[in-house]
């Protein structure tokens, strides 16, 4: 099943797409897919609804967050987890994963514009797997990681470098800024997804493919993931993980390449859908 929240003027709604690729609302079985309903039991009870049976969503006005961010209670990334992309930025794979935050005020649409922030000169984009907590975890193992996962999505976690790296302090302040967490457009529950660790991720910046691999690249799976971050803090449903880029990001281009206004971006995740953004200045 696919989740999806769509866009009916200034309402957000919650839908799922049928097997044609049609919304289907489902407003009659949840409020909203927010961390009272992305729990993995209450996407089982949904998955026994027709779709057919549903109300047909035939002129929306796009796609929202595919989580309602409101409800996130945490947004956990995952940094140098593809050794290409710890080589692009003169560094090595950590003998464990590197943890860091980023804050749920930057979660948009998969297709809502990106804004550059204001003093930005490094602003970067990277393609990565979303993983949906769907039951609490707690010093689970890593046999157990799957049956805690509600699903997947395209996330793209934009950065900048000079906010990042440049200034004193943590990773987060770099990787925070409005609008830098497209989140959808969808999340495809984890029994779509087969094998997370074969899925191509793409991104491309006004038609260039700069970024190009396969989740089987990542030196930390999603299983170990899940299980790593449970020994640290409790994950709960709602909870996001964004697992880490490959190379081609623009701060591993000789010399570096950023965004700027009116660059279009878009990218994909076998299975998981497509984002495309506008790059806007921040007023």
């Amino acid at each position: 099943m696919k989740t999806l929240r769509y866009r009916i003027g200034n309402e957000v709604k919650p839908g799922i797409l049928d097997q044609e690729g049609n919304i289907r609302d489902v407003s009659s079985l949840v409020k909203d897919w927010d961390n009272k309903n992305v729990t993995i039991s209450k996407l089982n009870e949904v998955k026994k609804i027709d779709p057919t049976s549903l109300p047909l969503v035939e002129n929306s006005d796009g796609y929202a967050p595919c989580v309602c961010k409101e409800s996130i209670g945490k947004f956990i990334c995952i940094g140098l987890n593809y050794s290409d992309h710890a080589e692009e930025t003169g560094q090595k794979v950590p003998p464990e994963p590197i943890i860091f935050a980023k804050a749920t005020s930057a979660v948009i649409g998969p297709n809502d514009n990106v804004e550059i922030p204001k003093k930005s000169v490094k602003s970067d984009w990277e393609v990565e797997l979303g993983v949906i907590i769907g039951k609490e975890a707690k010093y689970i193992s890593e046999s157990e990681s799957q049956s805690h996962i509600a699903g997947y999505c395209v996330i793209n976690d934009l950065s900048e470098r000079e906010f990042q790296i440049e200034h004193s302090g943590q990773w987060v302040k770099g990787k925070s800024c409005d609008t830098f967490a497209p989140l959808g457009p969808y999340i495809a529950t984890s029994d779509e997804v087969a094998d997370p660790q074969t899925l191509d991720l793409w991104l491309k910046v006004n038609g260039d493919k700069l970024q190009d691999s396969n989740t089987a690249d990542m030196a930390f799976p999603v299983r170990h993931l899940v299980h790593y971050l449970s020994q640290f803090m409790t994950l709960l449903p709602g909870d996001v993980i964004s697992t880490g880029t490959p190379s081609g990001v623009g701060l591993g281009f000789d010399p570096p390449r950023f965004l700027q206004p009116g660059d279009q971006v878009e990218l994909g995740i076998t299975d998981l859908g497509v984002q495309r953004q506008t790059v806007v200045a921040c007023i």
